[in-house]
């Protein structure tokens, strides 16, 4: 299964869970950026998580590996994942900031 379909079911599971559709406004910030900063920026952005050393090179392998992909492929992911973070929060009746 290609990464970037694996990211997008990934985001889809833990943006759109059924008992609770309002997406975390910081897990909203985390997936947005997450394709156009370069990785000490993206670094920066999610220490305010205080994850493990583990985790964040876990996150920073697989950020290493989608940073590979063509600028069109980014494009066509990250307008997916707006489309979901959007549909996720209307469904709870919130208007969208994306």
């Amino acid at each position: 299964m290609r990464l970037s379909t694996i990211l997008l079911l990934v985001t889809l599971a833990l943006c759109c869970y059924e008992a609770n559709s309002l997406v975390c406004p910081a897990l909203a910030e985390e997936m947005s950026s997450y394709m156009i900063l370069n990785e000490g920026k993206f670094l920066e952005l999610i220490s305010k998580f205080d994850a493990s050393k583990r985790a964040v090179e876990a996150k920073l392998t697989v950020k290493r590996c989608t940073d590979q992909l063509s600028k069109e492929t980014k494009d066509h992911i990250q307008k997916i994942m707006v489309k979901m973070l959007a549909d996720c929060n209307e469904r709870d009746g919130i208007k969208s900031v994306f």
